[in-house]
């Protein structure tokens, strides 16, 4: 996961249920699908990550006055204003917060309490507040598709231990319900899946700090051999954005959950062949605890990684008058993406401990299949 699972020795709050009827009017939402009629006030926390370029990119287009909290300066373009500060900083946020919104998007990651203190402030400071989740959240589905309506990872697990932690996928699950049982009904959740972007890259839970720049230096990667049997749940970012803009002052979002991501079908597998057609990536598969001990996040391995996850998400594209077709294959966006991807290398940190732990791992297997050769020849 993006952080390892805590164990809390304090019990998670309560979460007490209220009904959904009290649900925001409406007549308050200002604009209709997609929000590009009207003018709205829009606040982005954490908006300049994988998702938010491209969302911003599209908000540029529009009419609407969009306010990006950042923890790096950028210069403001046109309708687009960028603040400097951390949107986990109540000292920084709670002013903000004060001047009321029609729209808060929000892509920061919260702990679970973290998230308890906040998020009330957040539902009250705006018409609609658009919450991001995670496809994680949902339980093992098989190979049927995953609808907003599947069962979740927190309602069904039984693994104690795992239930104590706030783990990405039980953390993501939790805040849902506080907005759920908040109510308040001015809320829209939105679960994307694995997403890749300009500076974000994804091969099972292997992210682009490892995975980019050992493909650059023409090193293998070290990667899970049962992993790559399984169903990825694999999007672009700008189809992502596309999505999450569709629901931006749209009195249907109001209350309710979607998918946002792709459906097009493929495994982790495949996902690995497309990186090694496009920029030669090198795979050297290896079992389950042995990338595990390289990779860390056991649990988001065998919780999510190790599931396969086909996709439902008709109830978006229903809502966007589109379907799966009109959506970019991941194969030529994926392309897109690696094309320039020598020169901007150098924003994408380097995880030198990961890579160095591959290394061994290379090094171990390297001398197992030479001590093999000279004792059978072959």
């Amino acid at each position: 996961s993006r952080r390892n699972a805590r164990t809390w020795s304090r019990p998670f709050p309560a979460l007490f249920r209220t009904s959904r009827n009290a649900a925001i009017s409406e007549e308050n939402i200002l604009t209709n699908a997609g929000g590009k009629d009207k003018m709205g006030k829009i606040l982005i926390l954490g908006g300049t990550g994988a998702m938010g370029v491209y969302l911003l990119e599209r908000l540029k287009q529009t009419e609407h006055e969009v306010y990006v909290t950042s923890r790096s300066g950028h210069p403001d373009e046109g309708n687009i204003h960028y603040i400097e500060g951390n949107a986990k900083d109540d000292d920084f946020l709670l002013p903000l917060l004060a001047n009321g919104y029609d729209c808060i998007i929000d892509f920061m990651v919260y702990s679970t309490f973290e998230f308890v203190d906040r998020y009330k402030q957040l539902l009250a400071a705006a018409k609609q507040y658009i919450f991001l989740s995670s496809y994680r959240v949902y339980a093992d589905n098989g190979l049927e598709p995953i609808t907003e309506e599947s069962p979740l990872l927190l309602d069904v697990v039984k693994d104690a231990k795992y239930r104590k932690t706030d783990e990405y996928a039980l953390t993501k699950a939790r805040q849902e319900k506080l907005l759920r049982e908040s109510g308040s009904g001015n809320y829209t959740i939105v679960r994307p899946s694995v997403t890749f972007s300009k500076l974000r890259f994804q091969l099972g839970t292997l992210e682009a700090g490892v995975l980019i720049h050992r493909m650059l230096q023409k090193r293998p990667v070290v990667f899970a051999r049962d992993i790559l049997k399984k169903q990825a749940a694999f999007s672009w970012a700008g189809d992502v954005a596309e999505m999450i803009e569709c629901l931006i002052l749209n009195p249907k979002a109001l209350g309710e959950v979607f998918n946002v991501c792709s459906a097009e079908k493929q495994t982790w597998g495949d996902v690995a062949g497309y990186y090694r057609e496009i920029a030669g990536l090198e795979i050297v598969p290896v079992d389950l605890k042995t990338y595990a001990k390289i990779a860390g996040g056991w649990y988001q391995i065998m919780y999510d990684r190790m599931v396969d996850r086909v996709m439902d998400n008709s109830k978006i594209l229903g809502l966007m008058g589109k379907t799966q077709k009109d959506l970019h294959p991941v194969r030529e966006t994926l392309a897109g993406e690696l094309a320039d991807i020598g020169g901007k290398s150098s924003q994408i940190h380097f995880n030198k401990k990961m890579s160095k732990k591959m290394d061994r791992v290379l090094k171990k297997l390297f001398w197992k299949k030479l001590f093999s050769f000279f004792k059978t020849g072959k």
